[in-house]
């Protein structure tokens, strides 16, 4: 993981850091990212070591590649799925997908001031 950063763009960085903080306050810099880095380790040790506290052995056993939320690309999965050749449907899919037959609607019913239609106090 070098986010993009190459060894001139470092060196780019490093030389305007020097440029604005200067020579008289460079030392003290250096030494304050120092300790931000070290402490930036530490955390992601403490993490580390916790989490193989809370899982146990299994964790040794996760693909973590498979759990990458940059592999689910909806353009790839779409492209996939249309490039996938058909499975010709076996006897028992076809039994399943023939539709039931459809009843008959009901007449609707007219409502009157005699005939009144249904109403629950409680649903309101």
């Amino acid at each position: 993981m070098t986010f993009g950063l190459t060894f001139e763009k470092l060196l780019l960085i490093g030389l305007i850091a020097v440029l604005i903080i200067g020579p008289e306050r460079l030392p003290r810099a250096a030494e304050s990212f120092s300790r931000v880095v070290r402490k930036a380790g530490e955390y992601l040790r403490a993490t580390k070591s916790r989490m193989r506290e809370e899982m146990g052995p299994e964790i040794d056993d996760v693909d973590w590649r498979k759990l990458d939320p940059r592999q689910y690309d909806p353009r790839r999965i779409i492209r996939d799925a249309l490039m996938e050749e058909p499975q010709p449907a076996t006897p028992t899919q076809a039994r399943e997908t023939i539709a039931e037959p459809i009843a008959p609607r009901a007449v609707p019913q007219e409502f009157s001031a005699t005939n009144r239609p249904p109403f629950d106090l409680e649903a309101t």
